[in-house]
C-alpha cells in the first residue's frame, strides 16, 4: 500500500480504510506527502465519527490534527481552512451531544431523528458530506453523495401520525429557504454534478427500537434551481 492508493481509497469514499492504510505508513515516515495524506484522512474519519455520535473520538482526532497541523504542506490555505471546518463541525456535534442529553424534548427528538437519518443513508450506501449546513438562518439537514449524484435531505421527525404527517412540514415557505440554501451550496461548492433533494421523514422517539422510517427520493420542489446552467426544480 503507497500514499496514492490511499489518495484514491479516499477518492472511491473508502475513508475507513485509507485511514487505516496511512497510519501504518505516516507512523514511518512523516514526510510532506504522506503527511497530506494523513491530515486529510483523519478529518474524513472526524466528520464520519461526529455523524456517529462519537464526539469523544472525534474530539481525539482533532487534537492529533493540531498537533500535526505545523507539519503539513499547505501553499493554497486549504488545510488551514479544512482544519477550521473540522473545529466548527466538533462544536457543532458538542452541541448536537447537548441537546440530546438536555435540550427541550421537541429538540432531542429532532437531534436523534436526524442522527438517524445519516445511519440510514450510510447503510445504504451514500457518503455524508455536511451534516446541519448553514447559509444564514437557512439550513440543510443533510448532504450526502451516491455515487456522482449530491443528495441534499430535509429530514422531518415526529413522535407519531396523530395530529400530522412529518411530510406536511415541508410546506412551501420551508421549500423556499431550502432552495435558497442549495443554491448558495451550490454555488459556494462550485458544483456542477447531478443532484437531487430528498426527504426523510421518521416517526418516533428517542429510545424507540422500531422507528418508522421513509426515504422520498427526488422530492419535487416547485422552484427552479440552477447548477452549471442547468434548471432543476
Amino acid at each position: 500500500m503507497t500514499v496514492k492508493d490511499v489518495f484514491e481509497l479516499r477518492k472511491q469514499g473508502r475513508i475507513e480504510e485509507a485511514y487505516n492504510a496511512i497510519r501504518p505508513l505516516y507512523a514511518i515516515d512523516k514526510g510532506p506527502y504522506t503527511s497530506l495524506a494523513m491530515f486529510w484522512t483523519a478529518t474524513d474519519i472526524l466528520k464520519k465519527r461526529l455523524d456517529e455520535g462519537q464526539t469523544d473520538e472525534a474530539e481525539k482526532i482533532f487534537a492529533a490534527l493540531e498537533r500535526m497541523l505545523p507539519n503539513v504542506p499547505d501553499k493554497e490555505g486549504w488545510v488551514a481552512k479544512a482544519f477550521e471546518k473540522c473545529q466548527e463541525l466538533l462544536s457543532r456535534g458538542e452541541t448536537r451531544d447537548r441537546l440530546q442529553e438536555e435540550g427541550p424534548e421537541h429538540l432531542q427528538t429532532g437531534v436523534w431523528g436526524e442522527g438517524l437519518a445519516a445511519a440510514y443513508l450510510r447503510e445504504k450506501g451514500y457518503v455524508i458530506l455536511e451534516r446541519d449546513w448553514h447559509s444564514g438562518h437557512r439550513d440543510i439537514d443533510i448532504i450526502a453523495q451516491q455515487n456522482d449524484t449530491i443528495v441534499f435531505v430535509e429530514v422531518k421527525t415526529r413522535k407519531s401520525r396523530d395530529f400530522v404527517d412529518p411530510v406536511t412540514a415541508v410546506d412551501r415557505q420551508k421549500q423556499f429557504n431550502l432552495l435558497k440554501a442549495i443554491n448558495n451550496y451550490i454555488q459556494y461548492k462550485h458544483i456542477n454534478a447531478p443532484f437531487r433533494f430528498d426527504v426523510i421523514t421518521i416517526v418516533g422517539k428517542p429510545g424507540n427500537s422500531n422507528p418508522e422510517i421513509q426515504h422520498i427520493e427526488d422530492f419535487q420542489l416547485p422552484l427552479p434551481c440552477y447548477s452549471g446552467g442547468r434548471r432543476w426544480g
